[in-house]
């Protein structure tokens, strides 16, 4: 079932047969290396189902708006990325919105237009602040971060141990943003 639509994508929810796709996304080491180590490269087609029914198996324990979606192009029904909102370690208090996309389907806009669409929803259910997390010199994550209209606000190593930089969202940020690029057109 869709969780939302763009003009090119579709956000829904993970099925175990997405397997295959979905590890065009987390079997790729260009898009694990940024992830590590809230989530580890998987390397094979039967792991890749087990994560995604875990991730099912954890989707009814969760409060909306957190949750992991895939994204699918429309225009051909290809699964082509993933999304989440789900809260940070340690506090578990920020919440965080991650993407991650095959590397197939880079620089063509799609994770910044299913993210601004993902926290538009959650905004529109009472999120009042995403924040993304994004390795240093992981220059397409903080493209993307700028692009869905996220202000970056410093570095920490309060999340995961590791060093990153901290951007954040609030819903007038995502106006902005949205309105900036319309007005481009």
């Amino acid at each position: 079932m869709a969780l939302l639509t763009t003009a090119r994508l579709t956000v829904r929810d993970w099925s175990p047969d997405d397997a295959t796709e979905a590890l065009t996304v987390y079997g790729a080491p260009e898009v694990t290396r940024w992830l590590s180590p809230a989530m580890t490269q998987i390397n094979d087609e039967q792991a890749m189902r087990t994560t995604l029914e875990s991730w099912l198996g954890l989707r009814d324990a969760l409060i909306p708006p957190l949750g992991r979606w895939a994204i699918v192009r429309t225009s051909d029904q290809q699964v082509i990325g993933g999304l989440s909102l789900r809260y940070l370690p340690p506090d578990e208090e920020d919440i965080e919105i991650g993407w991650q996309l095959a590397p197939g389907s880079w620089g063509n806009g799609y994770a910044t237009e299913a993210a601004r669409a993902l926290a538009g929803w959650a905004f529109s259910i009472g999120a009042h602040e995403l924040v993304a997390v994004v390795r240093v010199n992981n220059e397409r994550g903080a493209g993307t971060a700028k692009r869905i209209g996220m202000q970056w606000v410093g570095e920490t190593d309060k999340y995961y141990e590791t060093h990153l930089n901290v951007y954040r969202l609030w819903p007038s940020d995502l106006t902005a943003a949205e309105e900036a690029d319309t007005l481009k057109l």
